[in-house]
Protein backbone atom coordinates (compact mmCIF):
# COMPACT_ATOMS: atom_id res chain seq x y z
CA UNK A 1 0.00 0.00 0.00
CA UNK A 2 2.82 2.40 0.82
CA UNK A 3 4.53 1.83 -2.52
CA UNK A 4 1.24 2.60 -4.32
CA UNK A 5 0.92 5.86 -2.36
CA UNK A 6 4.53 6.75 -3.11
CA UNK A 7 3.92 6.05 -6.80
CA UNK A 8 0.87 8.33 -6.87
CA UNK A 9 2.76 11.05 -5.01
CA UNK A 10 5.65 10.77 -7.47
CA UNK A 11 3.22 11.10 -10.39
CA UNK A 12 1.62 14.19 -8.83
CA UNK A 13 5.04 15.79 -8.34
CA UNK A 14 6.04 15.00 -11.93
CA UNK A 15 2.81 16.51 -13.24
CA UNK A 16 3.20 19.61 -11.04
CA UNK A 17 6.76 20.14 -12.32
CA UNK A 18 5.60 19.79 -15.94
CA UNK A 19 2.89 22.37 -15.33
CA UNK A 20 5.32 24.72 -13.54
CA UNK A 21 7.74 24.36 -16.46
CA UNK A 22 5.06 25.28 -19.00
CA UNK A 23 3.95 28.26 -16.90
CA UNK A 24 7.53 29.54 -16.48
CA UNK A 25 8.30 29.00 -20.17
CA UNK A 26 5.17 30.81 -21.36
CA UNK A 27 5.54 33.71 -18.90
CA UNK A 28 9.21 34.22 -19.76
CA UNK A 29 8.35 33.96 -23.45
CA UNK A 30 5.57 36.54 -23.12
CA UNK A 31 7.80 38.94 -21.20
CA UNK A 32 10.48 38.86 -23.87
CA UNK A 33 8.04 38.94 -26.81
CA UNK A 34 6.39 42.05 -25.35
CA UNK A 35 9.60 43.87 -24.48
CA UNK A 36 11.37 42.72 -27.64
CA UNK A 37 8.47 43.99 -29.74
CA UNK A 38 8.50 47.26 -27.83
CA UNK A 39 12.00 47.97 -29.16
CA UNK A 40 10.43 48.34 -32.61
CA UNK A 41 6.85 49.45 -31.94
CA UNK A 42 7.30 51.65 -28.83
CA UNK A 43 3.87 50.81 -27.40
CA UNK A 44 5.06 50.93 -23.77
CA UNK A 45 5.75 54.53 -22.79
CA UNK A 46 9.22 54.96 -21.33
CA UNK A 47 9.60 56.60 -17.98
CA UNK A 48 11.69 59.71 -17.99
CA UNK A 49 15.30 59.07 -18.91
CA UNK A 50 17.38 57.94 -15.94
CA UNK A 51 19.97 60.38 -14.70
CA UNK A 52 23.72 59.94 -14.69
CA UNK A 53 25.48 56.86 -15.96
CA UNK A 54 22.26 54.84 -16.37
CA UNK A 55 20.84 57.58 -18.63
CA UNK A 56 24.02 57.69 -20.70
CA UNK A 57 23.90 53.90 -21.09
CA UNK A 58 20.27 53.93 -22.25
CA UNK A 59 20.94 56.87 -24.59
CA UNK A 60 23.83 55.05 -26.28
CA UNK A 61 21.69 51.93 -26.70
CA UNK A 62 18.89 53.92 -28.29
CA UNK A 63 20.88 56.25 -30.56
CA UNK A 64 23.25 53.58 -31.84
CA UNK A 65 20.44 51.24 -32.87
CA UNK A 66 21.85 48.51 -30.64
CA UNK A 67 18.48 48.37 -28.89
CA UNK A 68 17.00 47.00 -32.11
CA UNK A 69 19.45 44.10 -32.11
CA UNK A 70 18.66 43.35 -28.48
CA UNK A 71 14.93 43.68 -29.20
CA UNK A 72 15.19 41.27 -32.14
CA UNK A 73 16.99 38.68 -30.04
CA UNK A 74 14.48 39.08 -27.21
CA UNK A 75 11.60 38.71 -29.66
CA UNK A 76 13.15 35.63 -31.30
CA UNK A 77 13.93 33.98 -27.95
CA UNK A 78 10.50 34.80 -26.56
CA UNK A 79 8.79 33.30 -29.60
CA UNK A 80 10.90 30.14 -29.32
CA UNK A 81 9.87 29.82 -25.67
CA UNK A 82 6.20 30.36 -26.50
CA UNK A 83 6.11 27.73 -29.23
CA UNK A 84 8.23 25.35 -27.18
CA UNK A 85 10.81 24.69 -29.91
CA UNK A 86 14.56 25.11 -29.44
CA UNK A 87 13.97 26.06 -25.80
CA UNK A 88 17.61 25.46 -24.76
CA UNK A 89 18.76 27.80 -27.56
CA UNK A 90 16.30 30.47 -26.42
CA UNK A 91 17.48 30.07 -22.82
CA UNK A 92 21.10 30.39 -23.91
CA UNK A 93 20.41 33.61 -25.84
CA UNK A 94 18.36 35.03 -22.96
CA UNK A 95 20.99 34.14 -20.36
CA UNK A 96 23.35 36.79 -21.71
CA UNK A 97 20.59 39.39 -21.86
CA UNK A 98 19.34 38.60 -18.38
CA UNK A 99 22.90 38.84 -17.07
CA UNK A 100 23.16 42.30 -18.61
CA UNK A 101 19.78 43.33 -17.20
CA UNK A 102 20.88 42.31 -13.71
CA UNK A 103 24.29 43.91 -14.05
CA UNK A 104 22.79 47.18 -15.31
CA UNK A 105 20.40 47.34 -12.38
CA UNK A 106 22.95 46.28 -9.77
CA UNK A 107 25.49 48.86 -10.89
CA UNK A 108 23.40 51.76 -12.23
CA UNK A 109 19.72 51.51 -11.26
CA UNK A 110 19.26 49.23 -8.24
CA UNK A 111 15.77 50.47 -7.29
CA UNK A 112 14.26 48.90 -10.44
CA UNK A 113 15.86 45.46 -10.15
CA UNK A 114 12.62 43.57 -9.31
CA UNK A 115 11.64 42.47 -12.85
CA UNK A 116 15.24 41.40 -13.49
CA UNK A 117 15.15 39.16 -10.45
CA UNK A 118 11.84 37.62 -11.58
CA UNK A 119 13.13 36.76 -15.07
CA UNK A 120 16.35 35.44 -13.54
CA UNK A 121 14.40 33.05 -11.31
CA UNK A 122 12.30 31.87 -14.25
CA UNK A 123 15.43 31.46 -16.41
CA UNK A 124 17.28 29.46 -13.74
CA UNK A 125 14.25 27.24 -13.14
CA UNK A 126 13.95 26.51 -16.87
CA UNK A 127 17.69 25.87 -17.25
CA UNK A 128 17.41 23.39 -14.38
CA UNK A 129 14.38 21.73 -16.01
CA UNK A 130 16.21 21.49 -19.37
CA UNK A 131 19.54 20.64 -17.71
CA UNK A 132 20.04 17.54 -19.86
CA UNK A 133 20.40 19.82 -22.90
CA UNK A 134 23.18 21.73 -21.14
CA UNK A 135 25.00 18.71 -19.67
CA UNK A 136 27.62 18.66 -22.43
CA UNK A 137 28.67 22.22 -21.63
CA UNK A 138 29.68 21.26 -18.12
CA UNK A 139 31.80 18.22 -18.92
CA UNK A 140 35.59 18.65 -18.93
Amino acid sequence: MTSRLEFILDQVIILAMKIATIIARVLLGLIFVVFGSNAFLNFIPMKEMPQGLAGDYVKVFATSGYINVIGAMQLLSGLLLLIGRFVPLALTILAAMIFNILTFHLLMAPKDIGPGVIVTIAELFLVWRYRSAFAGLLQP
